[in-house]
């Protein structure tokens, strides 16, 4: 097997095929669970707010995610605008939801793609990449015709569409996919869609049927890590996460338990979700992790180091 695996996409053509079929979707875009169906080659816009060129809001050499994902190196992040969800606490509501950032043509994102590389980034690490696909999948194959080859993360909320993510197959090296919860009426509560975890239970599955749980062998590395964050009063239901994961995919996928909550954006309007979580709560899911055994990576409450992100010479 080629790695990463997108190298034998390109040379069989598929990537070619795959690029024509999501940019014919943009027409009647249905790329995201939203289905909003509106024309984006026409310059419409939906839920996301994208068009049809890729919006980007930052391009970082980043320090602070999973470690096999960061190495020596970091992970080159591009962080684009747009979201199929609505997160009342969303971290990133700048270019998430307010969609701030600046649209690129394909050609210029394929030369960030190549930036990220000669920065010497162990991944690629595409943040929230739905919305802008198209965009990305055709700077993919201008960058890999210029030498790229770096490992593919998809970076993204688990709210997808198993029909999108089928597409993706040999294409994504790595998804880092979060939980946010395990509970449709908590979802329309937090993040403003009706179905998080009837739709988000079925991507993880198809995931992981693509490539397993994450592992890294003689320097390939390959599979699912999945990202559950904790929320106050046991709002992210981490046992039925825990249980999901060790049951219905293997306990070999590794968890990574996020301590960061912060109460922004509209989190103050929502009084139970409303602060920091306890160091009791975040050590509660961390022994739930256990007691399934489950294993991953745990985050500090404090830290002597600063957030570690290291812009690139591009600056947008």
């Amino acid at each position: 097997m080629k790695y990463p695996v997108y190298l034998e996409k390109v040379e069989n053509g598929y990537l070619d095929s795959l690029i024509e079929t999501v940019e014919k979707e943009l027409d009647a875009c249905t790329l995201c669970p939203k289905n909003c169906r509106v024309n984006r080659n026409a310059e419409v816009t939906g839920y996301c707010k994208q068009q049809k060129n890729p919006r980007v809001s930052s391009v970082v050499l980043h320090f602070g995610e999973e470690p096999p994902l960061v190495g020596e190196g970091g992970a080159g992040a591009v962080f684009f605008s747009g979201c199929s969800l609505g997160c009342v606490y969303c971290q990133n509501f700048g270019f998430s939801q307010n969609n701030t950032g600046k649209d690129f043509t394909f050609e210029e994102l394929g030369e960030m793609f190549l930036e990220i590389q000669k920065e010497g980034a162990e991944t690629l690490d595409l943040v929230t990449p739905t919305p802008n696909l198209p965009g990305i999948l055709k700077a993919l194959k201008y960058a890999v015709e210029k030498g790229f080859k770096l490992p593919i993360v998809y970076n993204t909320s688990g709210y997808e569409k198993v029909e999108t993510l089928r597409l993706l197959e040999g294409i994504v090296d790595i998804y880092l996919t979060d939980i946010r919860y395990c509970d449709d009426e908590i979802g329309k509560i937090y993040s403003r869609v009706p179905d998080y975890w009837s739709v988000t239970k079925r991507a993880v599955k198809e995931m992981f049927r693509q490539v397993g749980a994450f592992k890294e062998v003689d320097g390939m590395k390959r599979g699912v890590i999945i990202r559950h964050l904790v929320l106050p009063n046991g709002i992210a239901g981490t046992g039925e996460m825990a249980e999901f994961v060790a049951f219905e995919l293997s306990l070999s996928v590794p968890i990574s338990l996020m301590s960061q909550y912060r109460p922004v954006y509209k989190a103050k309007e929502y009084p139970e979700i409303s602060r920091r979580i306890s160091v009791e709560e975040y050590e509660n899911a961390l022994d739930i992790l256990e007691a399934y055994g489950l294993t991953g990576w745990m985050q500090h409450f404090e830290s002597k180091e600063p957030f570690r992100a290291k812009p690139l010479r591009r600056r947008i």
